[in-house]
């Protein structure tokens, strides 16, 4: 059997038991450097002509296993973890575009992704059209000669856009360009991008690829399949003298956008994964089927609850029955459109402040896909640096609440959620009354 399936990769992917004390889990190499055989050993390993390793910040044996299981597990050819998301994601396109080229990005983004195109590429020298992702002739309008990528989020945060990732994936192509797909909030068991035409996968592993929220970290997949050499990105395909006269091209045949990735910016900024972290993470992909299905499963029981609840004046969910994207849905995240979604309380802005300020078991903080559920406000926190305008634009309202469903019993958490909403119902009437 040369390919098994998604839970058994989740397992055993990128593992060999090593010839020595043939540890059944994956040891923690908690080391920064490693030993060279010989002189001619070492300089061979540092002019790319062999395999192996030299410094932690550019590899890793425990981030290694970690690497190929993600890239197993999303039907990629290599993958590179790093110590963020946010790293992940600015390592991948700093990879594609340098100061003069563009980015197309749909507009329906995470708070801290708007603010890294909007401003720091800004200062990169590096132009990002923001679109409607929902409008594809907008998306391909903004393209021309400077453009270097086309970027999605499967869902976008937290408005939950499901981005139609085969025609983007078609636009994307048609101009010679790769599709950039952000898959934080489904991970590759809800849905694998590259099955509908993406290039590059990223994901904050911070989030459900841990589950616990013990660590921060990010990888970004190659899906191997996008023709580097077809013109538009001449630095994969030029002669480098650090390469020992050779390009990525012909460096790393499998994937020269992971190896350009690693050996280059990775490098060169530092944007190492501690390979603790690189093991918690090995310990929560080890799980994830099981803990994915049961995200959706309660998001589920949790939407259909608010959604009659009186108190709740809206429910955004693509896999409710009456909800815009259903049949959208349907389509991209047939298991379930993962545990994240927002909903808006009667009361607006104030009426929402007091139902977090409420709640009991739910935990009020900035993360998501933890195994503990988790409420925040994100015009006041997760967006809060971006206009009203910019807000609008990502999906944001004042009203808006946004939960990522955990793992407890999902009795316990319609009872606290119920409480929570009597008790801004009560704050109003109070203020009313005042």
């Amino acid at each position: 059997m040369d390919k098994y399936n998604f839970n058994t990769v989740a397992l055993h992917g990128g593992q060999e038991m090593d010839g020595h004390v043939r540890s059944r889990a994956v040891p923690i190499y908690q080391t920064t450097s490693y030993g060279f055989e010989s002189i001619d050993h070492a300089a061979a390993l540092f002019q790319m002509q062999e395999e192996g390793y030299i410094y932690s910040r550019n590899a890793n044996p425990t981030n290694r296993v970690f690497e190929e299981r993600m890239a197993e597990l999303e039907g990629g050819v290599d993958a590179y973890a790093v110590s963020s998301g946010q790293s992940a994601l600015s390592i991948a396109l700093l990879t594609l575009a340098k100061v003069g080229d563009e980015i197309v990005t749909t507009n329906a983004l995470y708070g801290g992704t708007y603010s890294l195109f909007a401003d720091t590429f800004k200062r990169f020298g590096i132009t990002v059209r923001f679109v409607d992702g929902r409008n594809l002739s907008e998306l391909e309008n903004a393209i021309n000669d400077k453009t270097k990528a086309i970027f999605t989020e499967t869902l976008g945060n937290p408005g939950l856009e499901i981005a139609d990732l085969s025609k983007l994936s078609e636009i994307a192509h048609k101009h010679g360009l790769p599709l950039v797909v952000d898959s934080t909030f489904t991970t590759p068991y809800l849905i694998r991008p590259f099955e509908f035409g993406a290039d590059i996968v990223i994901h904050s592993t911070t989030k459900f690829i841990g589950g616990h929220g013990t660590s921060i970290g990010g990888i970004i997949v190659d899906s191997g399949n996008f023709p580097w050499d077809n013109g538009n990105f001449p630095e994969f395909t030029e002669v480098l003298p650090a390469l020992n006269n050779r390009s990525y091209m012909e460096l790393a045949s499998k994937s020269p956008f992971i190896a350009k990735a690693r050996f280059d910016l990775g490098q060169n900024l530092g944007t190492a994964l501690s390979p603790f972290h690189g093991w918690l993470f090995i310990q929560g992909l080890e799980s994830l089927p099981f803990r994915m299905k049961q995200h959706v499963e309660n998001a589920q029981q949790i939407a259909e609850f608010l959604s009659a609840h009186e108190q709740v004046a809206w429910v955004n969910y693509p896999t409710l029955k009456d909800d815009p994207q259903y049949e959208l849905a349907k389509n991209y995240l047939p298991l379930g459109a993962g545990s994240i979604f927002t909903f808006g309380v009667k009361g607006g802005l104030e009426a929402a402040k007091r139902f977090i300020q409420s709640v009991k078991l739910l935990s009020h903080v900035t993360n998501i896909g933890d195994a503990k559920t988790l409420v925040i406000h994100p015009a006041s926190t997760t967006h809060a640096r971006l206009s009203p305008e910019e807000q609008a634009l990502t999906g944001v309202n004042p009203e808006q609440i946004r939960i990522s469903v955990g793992l407890e019993d999902v009795e316990d958490l319609k009872r606290d959620i119920d409480q929570a909403l009597i008790a801004s119902k009560e704050g109003a009437l109070q203020s009313v009354k005042a």
